[in-house]
């Protein structure tokens, strides 16, 4: 799908929004902001899972700024 028609579909819907009742656009609005979370909550959750597979690969490790520095060197 192109930018254009993305563009396209996202004010057509845009537009249809702006039709529900007041009521109508509040209660899409808290279901919207609800799902968002549910998928940050997801999302980080799936990160979570990765750095643990990576500390428990060894992969991950914990020192000071200065630890980090004095290994960029």
């Amino acid at each position: 799908m192109n930018e254009y028609h993305q563009t396209s579909d996202f004010q057509e819907v845009i537009e249809k929004v702006e039709k529900f009742s007041l009521e109508d656009r509040e209660i899409l609005l808290d279901i919207l902001k609800k799902r968002l979370s549910q998928e940050r909550r997801r999302q980080l959750g799936e990160e979570i899972a990765e750095v643990r597979q990576d500390y428990q690969k060894g992969k991950v490790q914990f020192g000071s700024v200065d630890d980090f520095l004095a290994d960029l060197d």
